[in-house]
């Protein structure tokens, strides 16, 4: 993943500084952690990278977790096994270590994206399954009328699904996952019915994009998104969704399996 932060991490996102309080907000939701699941086929041994503080690590009985960031390593429930400090790109574990491999918004944080794919590919008998966003939908979502930056970022670091699925080869399949009214994991998309929250500073700071807007801007953006909430414009516009189940949006599940 590239050189470390101080804490470990990685990425591009530096979760030292945005990590603390990440899991009161990206709470695994159970209707996509069921999908991924599926996805994973029964799978016993599962490997989880870029597994931050567990989130969805209750959909196989034994998941190894990677984190290189250690405020998001510190995290983790007490009932989860502590995680392998080690980077997508060099997984410290033999060829076909695991039933399956798992990764859950992650990919987009890697700085050698095919290397930490051939890695998971590597390490696993059978599927490797990828919960991310598209690129291409990205910028479909209200927010980018509010917070142009942020969502350009977002389409900018998610990697397009068509190079995800040539770099793991076999049989591969994308799913559009639906994204629940009151979705418990508090990507921005979660909110698309419930505004309001994005008004909170520890919603956004788990929103990894959010990290990449000078604060003055961002602050422009969410002043503009509080007055037309007051003013009533942003429920004449989009106020249908507050009463729409699911949303589908940006958010795919990529799977994988060997030919």
């Amino acid at each position: 993943m590239g050189e470390r932060k101080a804490d470990g991490s990685a990425g591009d996102a530096d979760y030292g500084t945005i990590g603390t309080g990440y899991s009161d907000y990206r709470r695994p939701d159970d209707r996509i952690a069921r999908l991924i699941a599926e996805a994973l086929g029964g799978a016993r041994t599962v490997v989880n990278v870029g597994a931050g503080a567990g989130g969805y690590e209750s959909v196989a009985p034994d998941v190894t977790p990677v984190e290189p960031s250690a405020s998001m390593r510190a995290q983790r429930p007490a009932h989860l096994p502590p995680a392998v400090d080690a980077t997508a790109e060099h997984l410290p574990f033999a060829d076909d270590a695991f039933d399956a491999a798992m990764t859950t918004f992650s990919v987009h944080q890697w700085s050698d994206l095919k290397a930490g794919l051939r890695e998971m590919r590597r390490v696993a008998r059978g599927p490797v399954v990828i919960l991310t966003c598209d690129p291409d939908l990205v910028r479909n979502f209200w927010l980018y009328e509010y917070a142009p930056l942020v969502l350009d970022t977002e389409a900018r670091r998610y990697p397009a699904i068509g190079d995800i699925t040539e770099v793991l080869g076999g049989e591969a399949s994308v799913r559009p996952v639906p994204i629940p009214a009151d979705c418990t994991d508090g990507f921005n998309e979660a909110y698309y019915a419930r505004p309001e929250r994005l008004l909170d500073p520890g919603a956004r700071q788990a929103c990894s994009a959010w990290s990449f807007v000078e604060p003055a801007l961002s602050e422009q953006y969410v002043q503009r998104l509080r007055g037309d909430l007051e003013s009533g414009a942003w429920d004449e516009r989009h106020g249908a969704l507050r009463r729409q189940p699911y949303l589908e949006g940006s958010l795919v599940l990529v799977r994988a399996v060997p030919a």
